[in-house]
């Protein structure tokens, strides 16, 4: 008995193309199964128009009123002219002209400029060329003896009038110091106090009897008056 199957077939040869196959035609048949939708009949809409629904709009009546159109404005009223005999005479004013001729030209001589004085600033005492003149030292035509007598009459001032026993109301011991620099101004006058201390009592000390100096001659730069700053160290002793 001859068998009915060929020896030579081979059934597995194309067994991963059918299995191919099996899992394409599987996955569009879920793709379609997930993507079919159904509708309500009601819901669908067939593109028909009921006509009982329709609402009946009332269309409100309206009475067309013919009203005459409004009179035209009046015409304006005609200016009044009025005529005026030309027989008075009419004098006119003459204007005169303001034009200067070359007659009238005034030659102007040269202009001079008025000098403006040079503004000189403060000069220190120790730099100015003419020191100012303290009471007591005009007698001195040297500028060194006169600038010695200076510091020597505001000391010996200083010391004399100054209260050096506010130290101990104060609490103060040892050596103290105050620091003044003030103002001699273009007239000899005293002026622009400044002082440092250690306390507010002893400045406002330093600062009184530095008004307490008599006016003296201004110093000088250059010949002119100038305001001359100086400086001042006041020093004392508070015994314990």
């Amino acid at each position: 008995m001859e068998p009915k199957k060929n020896p030579k077939a081979d059934l597995n040869r194309n067994s991963v193309l059918f299995l191919q196959l099996g899992l394409i035609l599987v996955l569009l048949i879920t793709w379609q199964a997930i993507e079919w939708k159904t509708y309500e009949k009601d819901d669908i809409d067939i593109g028909q128009v009921n006509m009982d629904q329709l609402d009946e709009e009332d269309v409100p009546i309206t009475e067309m009123q013919n009203q005459p159109p409004p009179p035209p404005p009046p015409p304006p009223a005609p200016e009044i002219i009025e005529v005026v005999e030309d027989d008075e005479e009419i004098e006119e004013d003459v204007i005169e002209s303001t034009e200067t001729t070359l007659d009238e030209i005034i030659e102007v001589k040269e202009v001079v400029e008025a000098p403006v004085e040079e503004e000189v600033a403060d000069v220190p005492f120790a730099v100015i060329e003419q020191v100012p003149i303290f009471p007591g030292c005009e007698k001195l035509t040297n500028n060194n003896a006169r600038k010695a007598c200076m510091q020597e009459a505001i000391t010996k001032f200083v010391q004399k009038e100054f209260d050096t026993e506010l130290g101990s109301e104060l609490g103060l011991s040892g050596i103290n110091r105050v620091i003044v620099q003030f103002r001699i101004d273009e007239k000899g006058n005293i002026g622009q106090i400044q002082a440092r201390a250690p306390h507010p009592r002893l400045k406002d000390e330093a600062v009184r009897v530095i008004n307490g100096l008599p006016k003296m001659q201004p110093g000088k730069q250059r010949g002119k008056p100038v305001g001359v700053m100086y400086s001042l160290p006041i020093t004392f002793r508070v015994q314990d």
